[in-house]
């Protein structure tokens, strides 16, 4: 069994190396640079212009030629224009802390994010347009992150209003780029508030220069050792310095998502997060087919401000037997504002499909992260009723939005509770119900089960 987990570790290892050098020899090559038998041939101006532009770039050539050291910051590199300057009173980050974050995440101190990853922030679709209020991601282990704050911009856009306000999807539309940035203002504050217990929140930054030497045992990656913190004890200053740097989260090259991820993870602290965590998970990122993706407790910090490992409701103290566990297995505490449901067709066909408690299923808001098939998408209603007047749960529209360029348009679902067509047809159906039924269908059958649901003329996808 453990041969078969390192062989699959490595594996996994081998493609993400292939994929890098893929995402490097496109990048050399649109830049007229060849990559070719483990080095670099450039022109030498072209080194010292891009010694010049990168503080952060160590001083021996051999880091400029080497391939195998993966040391390149060229592509990678923060833009100087989002660097903040190191005397603006932040606090440097340390080699320990640095250490610390990169175990917290990979579980070593030698992965470092790919290119997927680096090249991914925050990016909206046209303002006053059909999808004014949603950001484009790209597949991939950031999308993840991206959904979240999806769902807290739309949050923000629908749900920001007194409560006896009527809140329509026309509020979505009409949204400007002044707009788009308070709502991604809004999202990224709510959500490191929470994650800090509503008392303090941390936000990191890049500076133009190293904040320390790495030891031998960590692999450099040319923005981490020049971090600096940003701790505050109001919510409305989070807010306020957010808005001020924004820039560092929605430009092209600033390494956003991950700038995100990182002020997530300091506002809930390593330690909280190491408490956290169960037997089940020791690092928030696993690696899978070449790309770092998303564990459970990672969604469950950006949704509750917990990074609890499962979706069940509470603390398990039994197993499925009803016998009692060696460890406990930590679940959800408490209801969040967005919720989220999960569907995967292969492990429902191995009876693996984990059940989402009534905390992340029913949350204080009708917004729900959709997990399926490994793939992240929004479902929402502007009817905040929906989930406190059972009434309203009859016969109800749903918007469901995935991120990808290919959608234009919001698609509007109607879900119809009370009719039980779904079910008659369902007992002529032998085996994968997905050969009917789109796993959208399915997602929403988790929360109301028997539902049927009308695309309103749009071909099912998903």
């Amino acid at each position: 069994m453990d041969a078969d987990v390192d062989a699959s570790s490595e594996l996994d290892e081998i493609l993400q190396q292939i994929a890098e050098l893929d995402k490097w020899r496109e990048i050399f090559n649109s830049r007229g640079l060849e990559l070719q038998q483990g080095y670099v041939k450039r022109p030498s101006e072209k080194i010292k212009a891009d010694e010049d532009s990168d503080d952060s770039r160590p001083t021996t050539s051999a880091h400029h030629v080497s391939a195998s050291n993966n040391q390149f910051t060229v592509p990678y590199s923060i833009p100087q224009t989002l660097a903040v300057s190191s005397s603006l009173g932040g606090q440097p980050v340390s080699p320990e802390l640095a250490v610390s974050l990169r175990k917290i995440l990979f579980g070593n101190t030698f992965h470092i994010f790919n290119y997927e990853w680096k090249k991914s922030f925050f990016k909206f679709r046209e303002p006053f347009s059909d999808l004014a209020y949603a950001l484009e991601t790209e597949r991939g282990g950031a999308s993840a992150i991206q959904m979240v704050v999806q769902a807290h911009i739309i949050k923000y856009l629908l749900f920001n209003r007194p409560v006896n306000s009527t809140c329509t999807m026309q509020s979505m539309v009409e949204v400007g780029e002044k707009e788009q940035r308070r709502a991604l203002v809004a999202a990224l504050a709510d959500i490191l508030w929470t994650a800090g217990e509503e008392q303090t929140a941390t936000i990191s930054l890049v500076t133009s220069e190293r904040c320390f030497t790495p030891h031998l045992d960590y692999k450099l990656d040319s923005f981490t050792e020049r971090l600096q913190l940003f701790t505050f004890k109001k919510k409305d200053d989070v807010r306020s310095f957010i808005c001020e740097h924004i820039q560092c989260f929605k430009e092209e090259g600033s390494h956003g998502i991950i700038l995100f991820l990182y002020s997530l993870i300091f506002s809930r602290t390593i330690d909280r997060i190491r408490a956290d965590f169960d037997c089940t998970t020791t690092h928030l990122l696993h690696l899978s087919l070449g790309n770092f993706v998303c564990r459970q407790a990672l969604l469950n910090l950006l949704l509750t401000g917990r990074a609890t490992p499962h979706v069940f409701n509470g603390t398990s103290f039994n197993d499925e037997k009803d016998k009692p566990l060696a460890h406990l297995l930590h679940g959800v505490l408490t209801r969040s504002h967005v919720g989220y449901l999960l569907w995967n067709r292969e492990q429902v066909k191995h009876a693996q499909l984990p059940l989402v408690g009534s905390m992340l299923k029913t949350p204080k808001l009708p917004i729900w992260m959709c997990n399926i098939n490994g793939t992240y998408s929004v479902l929402f209603s502007p009817n905040r009723l929906l989930l406190s007047d059972w009434k309203m749960e009859h016969l109800f529209q749903l918007y469901f939005y995935n991120g990808q360029p290919t959608q234009l348009i919001t698609t509007v679902l109607t879900i119809d509770t009370h009719s039980h067509h779904w079910e008659a047809e369902n007992n002529d159906i032998q085996g994968d119900l997905e050969k009917k039924f789109p796993s959208v269908e399915m997602t929403i059958r988790t929360k109301w089960e028997g539902a049927v649901i009308d695309w309103n003329g749009t071909v099912p996808f998903f």
